[in-house]
Order: structure tokens, then C-alpha cells, then sequence
């Protein structure tokens, strides 16, 4: 009676002790896992109007202090919000780079840039492109 208590602690505390070590270093190994088809469904979005605004835009975590939209929820701005496009990419980088808004933003305007034939600086790469100041 003894053994069979003390296996079945014992098997139960390192079940414990291993999903608390995998639970504290879940950033490190999930990134190496596949993007499995039912992951989508622990976050889904709540039922809401067909049309993009800024407050739907700040839910979804697309602001930051440096990309402030609580200024024009607080103006009650009627604009339709970020660009739907725009928006997709931005959260696809954050989850493949595992960055804040900010920096997906930044990677995402570089792409558009080197896609347009602009330097990261913002000057044009052309080399017959004259300024004059």
C-alpha cells in the first residue's frame, strides 16, 4: 500500500515540477513548434461591427507610446483606421519575430521602402536622384 502511494506522488509531483519548468520557459521552445491549425482558436476576436476603427485597431494591439491611438478614440476620429493589409503583415511579423508593435512597424516600413526603392534613411536609392536644400 505504501509503494503504490509513494509511486503515484511521485508521479504526480514530476509531472508538476515538469510543467511548471515548461510552463516558465514556454519562449523558448515555442517558436520551434509548427503553427498548428486549433492555435488560432485560444485567441479569438469578439464579434463586432464588419467596418476597421481605432479602437478595434488598439484592441488588437496595434498602439504603442510612440504610435498613440488613444488620441483619436478620445477625439471620436471616424477615419476607418489602419489599413487592413498593413495590419495582417504587421501582426505576422510580430509573431514570427516575437517583437513589440513597434519594431514590427519599423521591419514592415523598411520592407515597403526597400520594396519602393528607398534607402532605411528615406532617401531614394536612385543614383541619378538629385536634392537639392
Amino acid at each position: 500500500m505504501f509503494i503504490d502511494n509513494y509511486l503515484v506522488y511521485s508521479i504526480v509531483f514530476s509531472i508538476l515540477v515538469i510543467a511548471t519548468v515548461l510552463y516558465y520557459t514556454r519562449d523558448r521552445w515555442t517558436s520551434h513548434l509548427p503553427n498548428l491549425p486549433f492555435s488560432r482558436w485560444f485567441y479569438s476576436r469578439l464579434p463586432g461591427g464588419g467596418s476597421s476603427s481605432f479602437a478595434d485597431d488598439m484592441e488588437a494591439g496595434f498602439s504603442s507610446s510612440h504610435f498613440d491611438l488613444a488620441g483619436n478614440i478620445a477625439g471620436n476620429d471616424s477615419r476607418a483606421g489602419l489599413d487592413d493589409q498593413a495590419k495582417r503583415e504587421i501582426n505576422r511579423i510580430m509573431k514570427a519575430r516575437r517583437c513589440n508593435f513597434d519594431e514590427a512597424r519599423r521591419i514592415y516600413t523598411q520592407d515597403r521602402f526597400a520594396k519602393n526603392g528607398i534607402g532605411p534613411d528615406g532617401r531614394p536609392r536612385d543614383p541619378k536622384f538629385v536634392s537639392f536644400s
